[in-house]
């Protein structure tokens, strides 16, 4: 399959990882690796073009644009909280006044329900507060739950490889010994044979030697 990877380390029964060299070796191979890549101004090119306004609004789009060009942040308007009377040109004028009477009015409905909201704040806030934390609560337990499968799913995973590794370990070291074996069995017999074949040309030496002196007598 293209792309697939070969992973050929056991590290449950691989030994010789804490060994003196063995980390200096691998830094050594990484660092000659650093040295012999070189990347080219273009090496991303295959990949598509990075957005990096996908999630930007309309304000955020203004926000960083002002923060670019160092404009100062625009005061906070009070405004709304002003009781302005008409302008000194039209303090005869009735549209002038009903206009500051209806700004009166909405600023102080306004303030009449901050007035509420505070007296249900006071009547209901530490209730309301009592819910919010056990709901809190309720989040937290069912979150440190999902921890706890989490890690169980993890340690299994782990026993899991362990296992399987041990026993691909334990295999392994069966057939490094049945080779072992093997090999010091072909050397034998290659000994053997190059004794016997040794032999062999001493005995037909010999056998050369008495017939010559059969003819000489």
């Amino acid at each position: 399959m293209a792309g697939e990877v070969l992973v050929d380390a056991l590290p449950y029964i691989d030994l010789g990882y804490d060994d003196p060299g063995v980390r200096e070796a691998a830094i050594a191979m990484v660092e000659e690796e650093c040295r012999r890549y070189r990347p080219t101004k273009n090496y991303l090119e295959h990949l598509p073009a990075l957005n990096t306004t996908a999630f930007e609004t309309e304000l955020m789009a203004a926000e960083f644009e002002r923060i670019q060009n160092r404009l100062p942040m625009e005061p906070l308007s009070m405004k709304r909280y002003e009781l302005p009377p008409p302008p000194a040109g039209k303090m005869n004028e009735v549209s002038a006044w009903s206009e500051s009477v209806d700004n009166s009015m909405a600023q102080l409905e306004h303030q009449a329900v901050r007035a509420m909201n505070l007296e249900l704040m006071a009547e209901y806030g530490c209730e309301m507060w009592k819910s919010y934390l056990e709901t809190l609560v309720t989040m937290q337990a069912k979150c440190q739950a999902r921890l706890a499968e989490v890690k169980k799913e993890i340690q299994d995973v782990n026993w899991a490889r362990k296992t399987k590794q041990t026993q691909g370990g334990e295999k392994l070291r069966t057939l490094e010994a049945q080779w072992v074996m093997l090999v010091s069995k072909n050397y034998e017999i290659e000994q053997a044979c190059a004794k016997l074949e040794e032999q062999i040309y001493h005995k037909k030496r010999q056998s050369s030697a008495l017939r010559a002196e059969g003819r000489a007598e």
